[in-house]
Order: C-alpha cells, then sequence, then structure tokens
C-alpha cells in the first residue's frame, strides 16, 4: 500500500508512476479527492467533539433555564455526532479501497513501456548451442526419456499436469539441493518449508489489489484460505505485525514450497509443457532490510540468481522490467531468462523484485533503533533462485545430442550419483 502522505505531498510523481505502468492517472485524484472529504468531515467532528467537552464541563456550574438549553443543546447535537461518525467510518473504508486498488510506484529508473516485449536488456552470458541434428522440445525429449508424462497427468488431474518420473524426480531434486547448498554456503538464509494454504489477506498483502484475482488463485471453498501461488506470500507473512530491530536487518530467507497457480488466460506456447503449469515446487530469496539498502539487497539477489545459472551452464540474459509488466506490487524488477531452444529464445527462469515498504505497510512489519526508536517499514525483495520445472526445460533442450541423450551440467552430477547424461532405459 502506498503512503497517503507521501501521496499528498507529490500527486505529480505518483500520476506519472501510474502512467508508467500503463494506468489511468486519475486514480490519484480519486484519491485525494476523498482524502480530502474525510479530513473536512474529521475536522468537523473534532469541532463538535470539543463542543461537547465544553458543555460536559460547563453544565454542572449552570442552573435553572440556562442549565436546560446546554442539555438540549447537547441532546441535539448527539445525533448529528453519531451521523458523522458513521460517514466518517464510510469515507475511511471507501479510501481504504481505492488505496489497496493502488499498484506500487514504480522507481524512477523503471524503464517506460507497455508490456514484456519492451523490457530493456542488461546484459548476457554464454552462448546459445548450435545443433547438427534436428533439436527437440523437452516435451519430447522427456517423454522419450521416460521422465515426463503428461498424457497421465491430464487423465488424473486435467490439463497442464503431469508426473515426474524416475530420473526426473531425482533431476528435479538435485536443482533444489544445488540452490539450498548455494544458500547454505553464502550464509545469512534461513531455509524456510513454508505453509501452501494461507489467508487471502496475506496473499493480497503480498501481492497488492483489493482482493486476490480468483483467476489466478485457488481458493478453499467455505474458508478464508488459498493456496499460494509462491513462498513469497507465506514468507512475507512470517513476521507480520511485527517490530524487528534494526540490528537484526537484513533478513533473508530460503523460503521452499509447492506452489500452484491456475494460470487462466495463459495460451499458445506458454501452455505446451512444463513452461506453465498449474503445480509446481520452488525456492524463493526473501529479504527484510532497511530503505537505504534495498538497491543493494537487489543487486545482491539477482547476482545469485545469476550465479545459480552460471554454474548449469545455461545461457542466459538479465532484463529490467518495464512500467507495464511490473507486478502490482513490485517497485522495480529484473528478470533472468535462460535460452531455451524449443521456445526459439529466452525465457524467463527467474525473477527478482523490490517491493520498497508496500509489502510491509500491508503487513504491519517495522523496525526501530532500539526499544524506544521511533519505528518505520522495512523494504522487502524477493527473488526465485530455482524453480526446477523451468530450469528441466532449460537443461533437456540445451544439453540434448545427436544420439538422443541428454548431458547434465556438471554441477549436478554429484547430486545424481555421478551420473553425467539421461538415456532412453
Amino acid at each position: 500500500m502506498l503512503d497517503l502522505k507521501k501521496i499528498r505531498e507529490r500527486p505529480d510523481r505518483f500520476k506519472e508512476g501510474l502512467r508508467k505502468r500503463g494506468r489511468d492517472p486519475r486514480a490519484i485524484d480519486d484519491v485525494l479527492e476523498l482524502d480530502q472529504r474525510r479530513r473536512a468531515l474529521l475536522a468537523e467532528i473534532e469541532r463538535l467533539r470539543a463542543e461537547q467537552n465544553r458543555a460536559n464541563d460547563e453544565i454542572p456550574r449552570l442552573t435553572g433555564a440556562a442549565r436546560q438549553a446546554r442539555i438540549d443543546e447537547m441532546r441535539r447535537l448527539a445525533p448529528r455526532l453519531k451521523e458523522l461518525e458513521a460517514d466518517l467510518e464510510r469515507f475511511e473504508s471507501q479510501l481504504d479501497l481505492l488505496l489497496r486498488a493502488l499498484p506500487n510506484q514504480p522507481h524512477d529508473d523503471v524503464p517506460p513501456g507497455k508490456d514484456e516485449s519492451e523490457n530493456v536488456v542488461i546484459r548476457e552470458w554464454g552462448t546459445p548451442p548450435t545443433f547438427e541434428f534436428p533439436p527437440q522440445d523437452h516435451v519430447e525429449l522427456g517423454t522419450r526419456l521416460g521422465i515426463l508424462d503428461f498424457e497421465r497427468g491430464a487423465k488424473a488431474s486435467g490439463s497442464r499436469f503431469y508426473y515426474l518420473r524416475g530420473t526426473g524426480v531425482q533431476l528435479e531434486m538435485a536443482l533444489a539441493r544445488l540452490a539450498i547448498d548455494l544458500l547454505v554456503r553464502e550464509g545469512g538464509f534461513t531455509l524456510l518449508e513454508t505453509p501452501m494454504l494461507v489467508r487471502t489477506g496475506v496473499i493480497t498483502a503480498a501481492w497488492g489489489g483489493v482482493s486476490f484475482d480468483p483467476q489466478q488463485t485457488y481458493k478453499v471453498e467455505d474458508d478464508d484460505l488459498a493456496l499460494i501461488a509462491t513462498s513469497e506470500q507465506s514468507v512475507a507473512a512470517y513476521h507480520m505485525d511485527e517490530t524487528l530491530e534494526r540490528a537484526a536487518l537484513p533478513l533473508r530467507y530460503g523460503g521452499i514450497s509447492w506452489c500452484f497457480r491456475r494460470e487462466a488466460g495463459s495460451y499458445g506456447r506458454d501452455v505446451r509443457g512444463l513452461y506453465r503449469v498449474h503445480q509446481f515446487f520452488k525456492i524463493e530469496m526473501f529479504s527484510l532490510v532497511q530503505p537505504e539498502r534495498s538497491a543493494d539487497e537487489h543487486e545482491y539477489l539477482v547476482e545469485l540468481e545469476e550465479r545459480y545459472v552460471q554454474s548449469l551452464g545455461l545461457p542466459y540474459r538479465v532484463v529490467e522490467r518495464c512500467g507495464g509488466d511490473l507486478g502490482q506490487a513490485n517497485a522495480r524488477g529484473y528478470d533472468v531468462e535462460t535460452w531455451m531452444p524449443g521456445r526459439g529464445g529466452y525465457s524467463e527462469t527467474h525473477s527478482c523484485s523490490d517491493a520498497a515498504d508496500f509489502q510491509a505497510r500491508r503487513l504491519g512489519i517495522r523496525f526501530r533503533e532500539g526499544p524506544r526508536g521511533a519505528s518505520e517499514f522495512v523494504h522487502t525483495l524477493n527473488g526465485t533462485l530455482t524453480a526446477p520445472g523451468r530450469m528441466l526445460i532449460a537443461i533437456l533442450e540445451n544439453g540434448q545430442q545427436a544420439d538422443g541423450s541428454v548431458r547434465l551440467p556438471e554441477a549436478l552430477v554429484p547430486y545424481m550419483g555421478g551420473r553425467i547424461e539421461l538415456r532412453v532405459a
């Protein structure tokens, strides 16, 4: 949620932020108009309450007709005050909804653009492979190797579900172990196996909006619970309604969970194979930092993502997301896009976002210097360290050989019991 005081002070800046996202800047005018009405109403209520207090002091000292007149005056004032207080409650509720509907303010350096096609490439690493044979995509490779079964997955659960089999399961676990070991070696990260069901308010607090998106989120009927789309949502709630000590920051977590997304509206190449499925495993980095460390922490998390992909020897590029591609809660975001021959180019395997104090305001996460220090909201950041399903795409497609085998990245060999390749049994 945005800071209303800052919106009052610099409305044009927030309007420009909405324009950068491709949103209607008049939403800021709506907020300010309702806020002005609310503040005028609050001033009138405070005036009437002060009048009540004065009357309460005066009436015991009055007698006769003067006393009765003052009592009658207060009797007329009481229902009016009650009516205004009900109006104030309604205005505050409406204002809260308007503020919750606003996305995070983009960082000044976020490039303009309408969608992901206008994201800006920052750097590239590695060279995409060339093949002297017709390459296959991961669906064909995984099916032939006997590690992916989409047909039976669809029979059991519907489209975009699958069974991972045999060495495919080992490979997924190897990718997860490689990520966990990186966090452990790096130090400073606490691993969290998170709840996969959280309150719906936690989801909107983490991802923005007035209510969670039923097009993306699986809701549990008859309960105020929903399946998480990423462990970012449940890790974000870990320190909800807490005030942390400045000396304890940064706090870094590695959230481990299954994730669930409805992915309504997806189409085309995104719905083939593993790229956009309804259930997937992920290890997510999440940091809580002082505001002045936010930018440095963002770069640090991206660096860890790059180190992970580099250890697998996979070509990738880093792009900065433009205003139109930023998530609702993000002030700035990078994607790591890994080369996927079957998709004919680079595709997102990692995201990394700085939410500034947007999530912390909704979740009530503050920090302070000592027990008597003034408190302020932390900044939160998150980044994918691995989504093994998407990494499987890149590993199978980039590592395929002319004889139908798939060469495994050297970094995974110790986790695969010394296996250096996948072959048809």
